[in-house]
C-alpha cells in the first residue's frame, strides 16, 4: 500500500517533469548579397539534422526593427530535454558552420522561452502559418505587475475568440513577455478585431475604470515594447 500511494505521489512530479513548454529562438540576418545561399544552406540543413524536439519552424520577419530576417523556433522540449540534445554532433556543426553561417550578418540573437499555458488562449503546438509578435520589457522588478495585467488580457482575447500564445525569458537577458498572436485564416483575420473600441471591451471584461489600470502599466512600468509581423517559411525548416 506504501509503494502504492508513493507512487501516486509522484506522477504529478514526473508528469511537470515531462512537460514541453520551452522553445529556443535564434534570429539570422542574410548578407544582402546572399540571401540565395543563405535560404538554400538553411533548408538543407534543417531537413537533415532537425527533427523531433530539435524540429525548425523557420519564420520570415515581414515587419518591425528587425524586418528581413529569419525567425528559428526549435522545439518545444523541457530542459531534460536540452541536456541531452547537446550539439547534435560534430557533423551538424560543421554542416552549419559551412553550408549556413557563412551567408549571414554579424547580427545574431538568441534565447529560451517558456510557453505561459494560464496567460494564452490557444494551446502550444497549435501554430499557424502568419503570426504578431508583441515584445513587452517590464523595468525591473515589476515583471509580476505586468504577468497580471496580461491576465486580464487574456479575459479579453477569448472575448474576441482570439489565438495568443504568450511566452516568457527564460535566462535570456531582459526580462520579457512575448505574446504570439496565431492568425489561423491569414493576415486578414486582422480586419476582425477593432483596435478603436479596446477600451469598451476591456472594462467589460474586467469591471468599470479598469483601463485606467491598464493605462498605468503600460506607461509607467513597461521599459519598452514593440510588435512585427511573421509568415512561415516551410521551405526553410524540418519536414
Amino acid at each position: 500500500m506504501r509503494r502504492l500511494l508513493l507512487l501516486c505521489l509522484l506522477i504529478p512530479v514526473f508528469g511537470m517533469s515531462q512537460t514541453k513548454n520551452i522553445v529556443s529562438v535564434q534570429r539570422n540576418f542574410a548578407k544582402v548579397e546572399k540571401v540565395l545561399e543563405f535560404e538554400k544552406g538553411l533548408g538543407a540543413h534543417a531537413q537533415k539534422y532537425h527533427t523531433g524536439d530539435a524540429k525548425w519552424r523557420v519564420y520570415e520577419i515581414s515587419s518591425g526593427p528587425d524586418a528581413g530576417g529569419y525567425q528559428i523556433v526549435e522545439g518545444p522540449f523541457n530542459w531534460e530535454g536540452l541536456d541531452a540534445r547537446g550539439n547534435l554532433g560534430a557533423e551538424h556543426t560543421l554542416d552549419f558552420n559551412k553550408n549556413v553561417a557563412p551567408f549571414t550578418s554579424q547580427e545574431y540573437q538568441s534565447g529560451y522561452y517558456e510557453y505561459q499555458e494560464s496567460l494564452s488562449t490557444v494551446p502550444m503546438g497549435q501554430f499557424s502559418n502568419k503570426i504578431q509578435i508583441v515584445h513587452w520589457f517590464p523595468k525591473p522588478g515589476q515583471a509580476m505587475v505586468v504577468r497580471g495585467l496580461i491576465s486580464k488580457m487574456k479575459k479579453v482575447w477569448e472575448a474576441d475568440n482570439v489565438s495568443v500564445a504568450v511566452y516568457m525569458a527564460s535566462a535570456s537577458g531582459q526580462a520579457q513577455f512575448t505574446m504570439v498572436t496565431r492568425y489561423k485564416n491569414g493576415f486578414k483575420d486582422r480586419d476582425m478585431v477593432n483596435p478603436v473600441n479596446y477600451k469598451d471591451r476591456y472594462e467589460k471584461a474586467n469591471g468599470q475604470d479598469s483601463f485606467d489600470e491598464y493605462l498605468n502599466v503600460l506607461q509607467n512600468l513597461i521599459e519598452k515594447s514593440w510588435s512585427e509581423l511573421m509568415e512561415l517559411r516551410p521551405e526553410l525548416g524540418s519536414k
